[in-house]
């Protein structure tokens, strides 16, 4: 048999060049330019500033602590974590998993990112507690960071400045104006107006039912005219960006879809030092969540004209991205040196967790769980801890101390949404087995039950969301070498109820009794 290697090196080097240099997803990490989207991973609801040359943005995570993500950038493009708006939003049983409630696809939403006279200010609502919070301060990357909060919660709001006066708009279909007070401890009585008797017509005529009014307020000043952006999901359509624009704060508006391609909308506009201008949304991606697009923007007639030819450009005119390990996902093997965080900022608990019952002192170079209630369920389990998942595939493994269980306790790996996947051991009768748990269906079922001898396991999950594929294998080593897929692959699902993309999870709880603790060694993520 002839192997003709010359020819097989010509064929690896064009699969080499496409994949590289062409395909605009695998290549983005090291191509010259920006691609769209500019970040593979569930980072919704943005909201964006410029001071100076510094880029901040803000997103949301809902029912993860701490919440309210703050990110800065020099490019648009690569961004890096610098702290968190809360640490929690309220200590009641919905935050902290007690008594058999939670807040799942709740917690704090839509938020709004504001720099005006010095002091920076981001601001969100949370249905769950059924207030507005704005938090502020004048330095955003160390704070301190002073509090406010009031009732009622004003859905999807922007917070917006008029010299002296502060403004919130917000609503759906039906678009609100109101005067907050002086200290934002509230807002001023007799101030509500109505913006935008129905924000949603330029996408759904009058008489048609169905589909997604108009929300996600941001409104902006420019060139002294005030443009209101929202986002409609017309029925038999697809989500677009509506702009609407005024004279006067007050109004009147003329409004127009400026947007419908490829789902891409909700956010708000953004402009560079050198006078360019761009639109930051983000588009529903299936199971790996809602991921930025910069779109670019041209100014017509005082009118923001978004894409290239009203389509979402693939390439954009700035800088590649470098990834995002490790500024928005990073591994972590527990290692902590004087002065340095418990926690690096990559890290979220799935609602409020136990602070006694979680450490990276009590053993170096490891996390430690501990039990202090009996949970039936893993959705339920405190102190589960979490990061993103990320496209086009992206890996996270593990390895777990296991010799100190007690019956009844379950420890492993998670990939965290309503119909979760979990690959663990189970300690049962005494004994160790390492199983598999699958939830796809919304139930959760046991499909892999395999006896463990030996006190330290090692596991992994890998996730593919390569257009919009969805599916993730799960495995065990006992060497940490040598995989073994466990259990059949796993279909994953967006969910509405959870309302979040995937996350990789560490968790460890009890069925039976409590005072048992797990040690992992390190958490690893990878593309």
């Amino acid at each position: 048999m002839k192997v003709h290697f010359k020819g097989m090196r010509i064929v690896c080097h064009v699969v080499w060049v496409w994949v590289l240099f062409i395909n605009p997803i695998y290549g983005q990490q090291i191509d010259h330019q920006a691609r769209n989207p500019i970040i593979f991973s569930d980072v919704p609801d943005l909201s964006m500033i410029r001071v100076g040359e510094t880029y901040y943005m803000s997103s949301t995570t809902m029912h993860m602590n701490p919440g309210l993500p703050l990110m800065k950038s020099k490019d648009l493009v690569n961004w890096k974590m610098i702290g968190y708006g809360h640490h929690a939003l309220s200590d009641m049983d919905e935050l902290n998993l007690d008594d058999g409630k939670n807040t799942y696809g709740r917690g704090s939403w839509a938020s709004s990112l504001r720099y005006h006279n010095g002091t920076y200010y981001v601001s969100t609502f949370a249905q769950t507690t059924g207030k507005t919070y704005i938090y502020s301060t004048q330095n955003i990357e160390k704070g301190p960071w002073k509090r406010t909060e009031f009732k009622p919660a004003l859905h999807d709001h922007s917070l917006f400045f008029e010299g002296d006066q502060i403004y919130m708009v917000w609503g759906g279909g039906q678009i609100n104006i109101i005067e907050l007070l002086p200290d934002l401890s509230g807002v001023k009585p007799e101030t509500q107006r109505v913006l935008i008797e129905n924000a949603t017509l330029p996408t759904t005529p009058l008489g048609k039912q169905g589909g997604l009014p108009a929300e996600g307020s941001q409104l902006f000043k420019v060139n002294g005219k005030y443009y209101l952006f929202n986002i409609s999901w017309p029925p038999g359509g697809m989500r677009s960006v509506i702009v609407h624009r005024a004279d006067q704060l007050h109004g009147p508006y003329e409004g127009r879809v400026v947007l419908q391609d490829k789902g891409v909308a909700q956010g708000g506009l953004i402009d560079q030092p050198n006078g360019k201008w761009y639109a930051y949304l983000f588009q529903d991606y299936g199971a790996v969540g809602r991921i930025p697009y910069l779109v670019p923007v041209q100014w017509i007639d005082d009118w923001p004209v978004l894409g290239s030819d009203g389509q979402v450009p693939d390439v954009l005119d700035l800088p590649a991205s470098k990834g995002l390990i490790p500024h928005l996902v990073n591994s972590d093997d527990f290692d902590r040196k004087g002065g340095e965080p418990a926690l690096p900022l990559v890290w979220q608990w799935n609602h409020n967790p136990v602070a006694d019952l979680w450490s990276v002192s009590a053993r170096k170079g490891h996390l430690r769980l501990k039990t202090g209630r009996v949970d039936q369920q893993f959705s339920q389990a405190r102190n589960t801890l979490t990061q993103r998942t990320f496209g086009p595939t992206c890996t996270g493994s593990t390895a777990i101390d296991i010799a100190n269980m007690k019956d009844g306790d379950f420890a492993g790996l998670s990939l965290l949404q309503k119909n979760y996947g979990l690959v663990g051991v189970r300690m049962d009768g005494g004994k160790h087995f390492l199983v598999m748990v699958n939830a796809m269906t919304g139930a959760e079922e046991e499909v892999a039950h395999i006896p463990l001898h030996q006190k330290k396991v090692y596991l992994k999950a890998n996730c593919d969301f390569t257009n919009k594929k969805d599916m993730a294998t799960f495995f065990y080593s006992l060497n940490g070498k040598e995989w073994v897929p466990i259990g059949p692959q796993f279909k994953m699902s967006y969910t509405i109820p959870h309302f979040m993309g995937y996350r990789f999870g560490l968790f460890y709880y009890a069925t039976k009794t409590v005072g048992g603790f797990v040690d992992f060694d390190y958490f690893h993520i990878s593309p």
